[in-house]
């Protein structure tokens, strides 16, 4: 019989995103040494079973002790609905970052290719043809890739073999509910007391791990003896159904509605209303989502401590969201279907939205702040409640006007948090609606040309941006012509039609300046002016605009603009000769863009200082920093976006290389360089220096008191924030 506290990592060095056991895992000492010889010589193992038998534990717990020298990713499909979506959830997962219109899937095949590693598949029965088709996909052509999937049914894709996990043996069972016990009630053992209650009650619940960690949660209120009683009053009220029913899925609904039918009717009603949250949450969203017509927001805190306290929530504690509660897949479907049997389903789902709406409101009016950081972590946290926001808005009827503001707000997570290609996914969606709000498409509009032109996507960008101001004339918005103009500045920019990108970034601040706007996007329109002023040769007037930028951001507390400001002052240093105040500049402005995940930033950082290495002295390293770059571009898009403006740094950080190395000696720094990872690559960068983290998200007692408020509706200037 097994039992360890925590799961084992591959090799200290194995990089991975396995959490850590919290609790003990027990027994299945002989599945987990039968699951590991099949994965040794099996590309695809799928682990199936009822729900509730443990599938999620025991795979991570074997995937922990797998051969994998690049690492063992798990990604968790329950909470995504969209099967357009899984791709996206699959490069979230291994931490990806692709600014490139590439599709999602193409981009997880260049990053497998060549590597070993184990993904760890769960939860995708919901969205099991689209999983099958990107598994077998990605197997066919990434031949070190290993896929261990988790799920009520076989994925049936060529090559697959099913593991099927039985419930716990007795013995085993018993252990566990007795670990789980003694946790509840501290001091709790088994005797001769309770040996035979216990043994029978492990026995009528089949074995099931869920089943019987439920029934442990039960021990702070009932002896195991009262427990079996009220066990045996379920099995004779919910063991109904059709013949066909397997007995181990009536088992555990009986052991689900047992627990449902302990619970008080407040504790019932809060369970239901859970359910509509996607994987993680927090208080103050419980509170606003599941109070009113019979559970008063005061009182939902005592009731979530109830459920807490009967394992039908769990808890959970991260330093970069605070505390949050998750419910179980299981336990969340056996709430849903009580929530759609009150007629209640849809008020709720309604509220969620607009709870999400609000959060992600306040989130753009807090990006342009101090809490830059936060605001990003707890995006990051929130992600899969905000997709079921927005997928609710797009797919309602009276809604695509939510839809189209709610992927509009997220501007500054799309662009400024290396999220491009889900945005694109999102906006795309959205603008093509028609909604009954011109100006929450404008904004739609002006953010998907934004999003394709830091893609590098020049033609479908224009569209977007043309689409956007001609309407916005029309109907008299101010507001979204800047936005258009400005973005089709940014355009000009990056294709090195410098007069007009000049042209139209100026009459865009001035637009900005008329209307009184003031946030990160305005300052960005500075920062690429000063970068088109610059690339002409006007390097005086490039730097006045940025310290301006400077001066702001510092005012503010804004860190993402800052980032690309100190790029324009460093390039204006370096071609002016100082290069300890362009390094510095640029070690700043790199720490600031890798801890935003903005890839875009941190390659444009490499390459600059990959320059000024080389005019210090030091050809090799400066080498290695453009090999290092080289693999970070397809990930951005188009290297330097095919300018020859960007590219001339780069052209002669490599001449002057070349010339000092010699040609064999260069291209074999580039190779080394090519071989570091983004971080790797970022901290020789820094010279080990390191990137700033992003900083915790505070808890949610800190954030402004409105924040706790839904924001339904666009705001007066189309959602755009003002300073």
């Amino acid at each position: 019989m097994q039992r360890s506290h925590r799961a084992r990592r591959s090799g200290p060095a194995t990089p991975g995103n396995l959490p850590l056991e919290l609790d003990a895992f027990v027994g299945r000492a002989t599945e987990l040494a039968r699951l590991a010889e099949v994965l040794e010589t099996v590309r695809l193992v799928t682990v199936t079973g009822v729900g509730g038998v443990g599938k999620t534990r025991f795979a991570a717990h074997a995937a922990a002790r797998a051969d994998a020298p690049d690492g063992v990713w798990r990604v968790d499909l329950s909470a995504v609905h969209d099967p357009d979506l899984v791709e996206y959830a699959v490069a979230e997962a291994l931490g990806l970052t692709d600014h490139t219109a590439k599709p999602p899937r193409q981009v997880l095949l260049d990053h497998f290719a060549g590597r070993r590693l184990l993904l760890v598949l769960d939860g995708f029965e919901h969205l099991v043809d689209v999983s099958a088709s990107l598994v077998g996909e990605l197997l066919r052509r990434a031949s070190g890739l290993r896929v261990l999937a988790v799920g009520r049914r076989p994925l049936d894709v060529g090559g697959e073999r099913v593991f099927r996990l039985a419930p716990l043996a007795a013995a085993e069972a018993v252990e566990l509910f007795v670990d789980r016990a003694a946790a509840r009630v501290p001091g709790f053992v088994l005797d001769e007391g309770n040996r035979s209650d216990v043994e029978e009650l492990c026995r009528r619940l089949d074995g099931i791990p869920l089943a019987v960690e439920l029934a442990a949660g039960r021990l702070s209120a009932l002896s195991p003896a009262q427990l079996l009683a009220r066990l045996e009053d379920r099995f004779r009220l919910l063991t109904g159904g059709g013949r066909d029913t397997p007995p181990r899925h009536q088992t555990l609904r009986t052991a689900i509605g047992w627990s449902h039918e302990l619970c008080t009717p407040g504790e019932r009603l809060l369970w239901s209303r859970l359910s509509v949250f996607a994987g993680q949450f927090d208080l103050e969203a419980a509170e606003y989502v599941c109070s009113g017509d019979g559970l008063h927001a005061d009182d939902i805190l005592d009731v979530l401590g109830a459920l807490l306290a009967q394992s039908v929530l769990a808890r959970e504690e991260a330093a970069a969201a605070g505390v949050r509660y998750r419910m179980l897949d299981t336990v969340r479907a056996y709430g849903a279907d009580w929530l759609e049997a009150t007629g209640d389903a849809e008020r709720l789902r309604r509220r969620h939205r607009d709870w999400y709406m609000g959060l992600a409101t306040w989130c753009e009016l807090d990006w342009f702040s101090p809490r830059q950081g936060e605001v990003a972590a707890r995006v990051e946290t929130e992600l899969p409640n905000l997709r079921c926001a927005l997928e609710y808005s797009l797919t309602e009827p009276d809604d695509a006007h939510l839809g189209q503001y709610l992927a509009g707000a997220l501007w500054f997570y799309w662009v400024g948090c290396g999220r491009l290609s889900e945005g694109r996914h999102w906006l795309e969606r959205s603008v093509e609606l028609d909604g009954d709000r011109d100006q929450s498409r404008l904004k739609a509009l002006w953010v998907l040309g934004y999003v394709a032109v830091l893609q590098g996507d020049s033609v479908p960008a224009l569209s977007a941006l043309q689409e956007c101001r001609e309407e916005a004339e029309r109907s008299g918005n101010a507001v979204a012509v800047a936005y258009a103009e400005h973005r089709t500045g940014c355009l000009a920019l990056v294709t090195d039609d410098m007069a007009r990108a000049e042209a139209l970034l100026r009459s865009a601040l001035d637009r900005y300046h008329e209307i009184g706007e003031l946030n990160s996007n305005v300052l960005m329109g500075q920062v690429e002016l000063a970068m088109a002023l610059a690339f002409q040769g006007d390097l005086t007037g490039a730097a006045k605009l940025c310290e301006d930028v400077r001066r702001v951001c510092e005012d503010h507390g804004e860190r993402w603009a800052l980032a690309y400001a100190l790029y324009v002052l460093a390039y204006q240093a370096q071609v002016e000769g100082d290069q300890a105040r362009a390094r510095d500049l640029l070690e700043q402005g790199l720490g600031i863009a890798h801890s935003f995940h903005d890839l875009l930033g941190a390659v444009l950082a490499v390459e600059l200082l990959a320059l000024v290495t080389a005019v210090e002295g030091d050809p090799a390293e400066a080498a290695l920093l453009q090999g290092a770059a080289s693999r970070m571009w397809p990930s951005v898009g188009l290297p330097l976006f095919g300018s020859a403006y960007y590219n001339a740094p780069h052209e002669r950080c490599a001449a002057l290389a070349r010339q000092r190395l010699g040609d064999e000696r260069y291209e074999e720094c580039l190779r080394a360089g090519e071989l570091l990872g983004q971080d790797a690559a970022v901290a020789r960068a820094l010279k080990g220096a390191g990137a700033p983290p992003l900083g915790a998200v505070p808890s949610p007692r800190k954030w402004p008191p409105e924040m706790r408020k839904p924001a339904v509706s666009p705001t007066s200037k189309g959602g755009e924030t003002t300073g």
